[in-house]
């Protein structure tokens, strides 16, 4: 399969590595000193001790690359808009397009039949721009449950990787999810298809959406912080508003607030993804995963006071006007 992967971070070069070791054409569309790093030394993917190099093709160029099977997308939510139109012009003409993003992606309500079908998510596409520039049909939801960090340009440390899972955005079967989770091989990593890829997106964010911002404003890692009776008040309470909102767009969350508590404990003392991202001076996904919530809550009129507190408290933090 031919496979371009847009954002050569954390999460895309992982996926590339991925892809690479069973044997697909990867490409890379990159800029800056990520580019000039995997032109010289190649895409480098480290577990444990052990390094593997990559060299794929890269440009920042999409007419450089051509016309592709599937295009991931695995840059930040919020930067999502600024390279749309260079996943339409990787476009071939059946090529999917799989967001292997935080958060809750621009397309999650441009599914017929759900519950506010056709809302358009004005935090994650402000503009329309990536709703414009990619066809809801084009769209393969992809949820990732993997831990990597990039040390430098170029260069990929996978910490613990789990699974990827793919799906329809509106749970049909179909031959092209199923061709696409094939060209992985069988990797390490579990490969699932599943029924309900926007349960799978919301169940993720369940965790996500207290851990990481809650880091940004302690400093501190999971255990530190569920260790702490009243911060672990405030997590149930977040959750508990979050899963009310699910209750009211049909995507109920059969847990509670301490089963969810009890798997990041499992996980071991980790610095969240969002932290990392704070103490490197780089951008936060914080309307992925908090103000995406924040407007659908006020869009289906159920009240998150903590959700909104908490939100209101990160944009502070990161200094970020409402």
């Amino acid at each position: 399969m031919k496979v371009c992967v847009i954002g050569a971070g954390a999460i895309g070069g992982w996926m590339a590595g991925l892809l690479a070791e069973a044997g697909n054409d990867v490409s890379l569309l990159a800029r800056g000193e990520t580019l000039a790093a995997l032109k010289t030394n190649g895409l480098k993917v480290r577990r444990s001790e052990k390094a593997q190099i990559h060299r794929l093709r890269v440009s920042p160029d999409p007419a450089d690359l051509g016309a592709q099977d599937a295009v991931i997308i695995a840059v930040k939510g919020q930067n999502v808009p600024a390279v749309a139109a260079s996943a339409k012009a990787l476009m071939g003409k059946d090529a999917i397009v799989v967001p292997a993003v935080n958060g809750i992606p621009w397309w999650f309500f441009h599914v017929p039949g759900v519950p506010q079908s056709g809302f358009a998510l004005s935090s994650v596409d402000p503009d329309g721009a990536t709703g414009k520039a990619i066809a809801p049909e084009r769209v393969v939801g992809c949820v990732v449950h993997a831990s990597a960090w990039t040390p430098q340009p170029g260069v990929v440390e996978v910490n613990g990787e789990d699974k990827l899972i793919f799906g329809e955005p509106g749970g049909a079967k179909s031959s092209r999810v199923g061709a696409f989770a094939a060209a992985f091989g069988k990797p390490a990593v579990q490969i699932v298809v599943s029924d309900n890829i926007r349960r799978d997106i919301w169940l993720k964010l369940w965790g996500n959406m207290t851990m990481n911002p809650l880091s940004v404003l302690t400093g501190a890692t999971t255990l530190q912080m569920l260790s702490d009776p009243d911060v672990c008040n405030l997590v149930r309470a977040m959750m508990i508003e979050m899963q009310e909102i699910g209750t009211t767009i049909d995507l109920p969350i059969p847990l509670t607030p301490e089963d969810r508590m009890a798997i990041t404990r499992k996980l071991g003392d980790i610095k969240t993804s969002m932290l990392r991202d704070w103490e490197a001076h780089r951008e936060l996904e914080i309307a992925p995963i908090l103000g995406v919530l924040a407007e659908i809550s006020d869009c289906v009129n159920v009240p998150a006071p903590f959700l909104h507190a908490v939100l209101g408290l990160l944009r502070l933090r990161a200094g970020i006007k409402a």
